[in-house]
């Protein structure tokens, strides 16, 4: 009996000190005002991440020169490739009447516009907003001249502690970004902007 009990309590033991499932994140596209702009095909880059965020761990907070992650807590795909698919959502949504897509995905035609994005910082501060530090490009597709370049930083507050809360700020504040970029997508395209040539008649 006491041999047959030894391999069940160690069964136990492992049972118990075994780490508890990932939990996994994802961002999620947030609608803005729709209008619509003459560029046809916009193509949206991979975005540039700092470092410190091309993890699979969610960065939850950064302050006191210390980043604090958790390994039970990631993000559901690498978070590069998940920003540019949302700010694609974002902009076909405002843009209508574009298509918009990704540099990673099937599409491969030449776009009208090109949008690159660089982020710098993108986690909670120290009082706990998140902060999108970034800069953006809009250039030309065929020709890579610049139309537009632009620095923002922007800043939300979760609606409570919690990664799903932080995700639905980050969410909120690529939404911010896709408004900002989908006005200088018009303001580039529009009437005697640097945008597409029109064919005499």
């Amino acid at each position: 009996m006491r041999r047959a009990l030894i391999p069940l309590l160690a069964g136990v033991m492992l049972a118990g000190c075994s780490s508890p499932e990932p939990r996994f994140y994802a961002l999620a596209p947030v609608p803005g005002a729709a209008a619509p702009a003459r560029f046809h095909d916009i193509e949206i880059r991979r975005p540039g991440l700092a470092g410190y965020l091309d993890r699979s761990d969610v960065v939850l907070r950064f302050s006191g020169y210390q980043l604090g992650t958790d390994s039970q807590v990631r993000w559901a795909s690498p978070l590069g490739e998940m920003i540019g698919r949302i700010l694609a959502q974002n902009l076909a949504q405002r843009l209508p009447g574009a298509a918009v897509y990704t540099d990673e995905g099937a599409i491969s035609a030449d776009p009208d516009a090109r949008v690159e994005v660089d982020i710098r910082r993108f986690d909670p501060d120290a009082s706990g907003n998140v902060v999108l530090d970034a800069a953006y490009a809009i250039e030309r597709g065929s020709s890579h001249r610049p139309l537009s370049t632009q620095t923002v930083r922007i800043t939300e507050q979760p609606s409570g502690a919690g990664a799903a809360q932080q995700a639905a700020a980050m969410s909120r504040l690529l939404g911010t970004l896709a408004d900002d970029i989908a006005v200088d997508l018009r303001r580039a395209s529009g009437p005697g902007g640097p945008g597409l040539e029109t064919s005499a008649p």
